[in-house]
């Protein structure tokens, strides 16, 4: 993703409701692990892993101070010899309950066996929160859920500039952050946040990850 039309991006959505809402949703995400301090699940499909969500959100705990935001990643397949901290496999979920937060993002269809493993979360007590493209069978589980506009038809303009699952994934993630900070101090305050997070945006996932 370029650096410059990252800095730019909230500017250019300032007319859309993508600002607002992805800041809601991380208010929602925060709100919902912040009085637990901790226990964040976060599962993709057996398609996809959420890496760099779940590398932007440990770098948020650490530069919020907000520690709880900091995800366990939950992985369909976990290869032999790998390290602890990505050896949770699906079975976690069974373990969930009240108290956690269980983050799904899927870009595509979840399957029936992950659907079934949150629905059982769900009813143990936990709470569910959904990134998808607007799944209906993963919205009527979720306390809140945030959906990605579809792509344009061949031909067609975008709602939004190249505004996809990753994107708001990154916008989410951000905002997490942000949303516990006191109010920004004038432009330059705003300028460093800006240029954080096309720093942030553009640089590879951790060594932890």
């Amino acid at each position: 993703m370029d650096a410059v039309r990252v800095a730019l991006l909230r500017e250019v959505l300032a007319g859309t409701e993508w600002v607002q809402a992805t800041r809601r949703f991380a208010g929602a995400l925060r709100s919902s692990v912040a009085p637990h301090r901790g226990g964040l699940l976060l599962v993709g499909t057996a398609a996809y892993e959420p890496w760099h969500l779940a590398a932007h959100l440990d770098d948020e705990a650490a530069w919020s101070g907000l520690p709880e935001l900091s995800p366990t990643l939950v992985r369909h397949r976990v290869p032999g010899g790998a390290p602890a901290h990505l050896a949770v496999g699906l079975g976690r979920l069974e373990a969930a309950g009240r108290g956690e937060t269980l983050l799904v993002v899927a870009p595509g269809q979840p399957g029936a066996g992950l659907l079934e493993r949150v629905h059982d979360a769900r009813r143990n007590g936990t709470t569910v929160l959904a990134l998808d493209g607007g799944n209906r069978d993963l919205h009527a589980l979720a306390h809140d859920a945030l959906a990605a506009p579809p792509a344009p038809p061949v031909g067609a303009a975008a709602a939004a500039p190249d505004l996809d699952l990753d994107t708001v994934q990154h916008l989410v993630s951000a905002a997490a952050g942000e949303n516990s900070l006191p109010p920004p101090r004038g432009r330059r305050r705003f300028r460093d946040r800006l240029a954080r997070l096309a720093d942030q945006l553009t640089a590879p996932p951790p060594p932890r990850w």
